[in-house]
């Protein structure tokens, strides 16, 4: 096993740290992070995420989604291009419905960025 930090794609394809604590991000790198942060800062959006991410099958039509939230359907539209837009969620048209996915490589993106820190400042205090 290597003692180097994982690597994994970061949005534009290039390779990156997964870690806060194996080196500093770079100014491109902290950019395309916090885009994806701000994407998820909203808890209307951070629960759709978990919504979708719970979801059977693990996708969820845009119908199974309006009824968490006493939200009107635009406003949830316009949060889910958010996440979407974002890279969090993939999205298909099928018929009159739009069925919704996690973009697993995304949040293992935020998840390792995130656990490599809290691991290495766990040991520290």
């Amino acid at each position: 096993m290597s003692n180097q930090e994982p690597l994994v794609t970061d949005l534009a394809g290039a390779a990156c740290s997964t870690s806060l604590a194996a080196q500093p991000l770079s100014a491109r790198e902290a950019q395309e992070m916090s885009a994806l942060f701000k994407a998820i800062a909203d808890p209307v959006r951070l629960r759709l995420v978990s919504l979708i991410a719970c979801h059977e099958g693990g996708e969820a039509c845009v119908c199974d989604l309006s009824g968490a939230f006493d939200l009107t359907a635009p406003t949830i539209s316009h949060h889910l291009k958010v996440l979407r837009e974002a890279g969090l969620i993939g999205s298909q048209r099928r018929g009159t419905w739009v069925f919704y996915w996690i973009n697993p490589g995304v949040l293992s993106q935020l998840a390792a960025l995130l656990g490599g820190r809290a691991g290495s400042m766990a040991g520290s205090r």
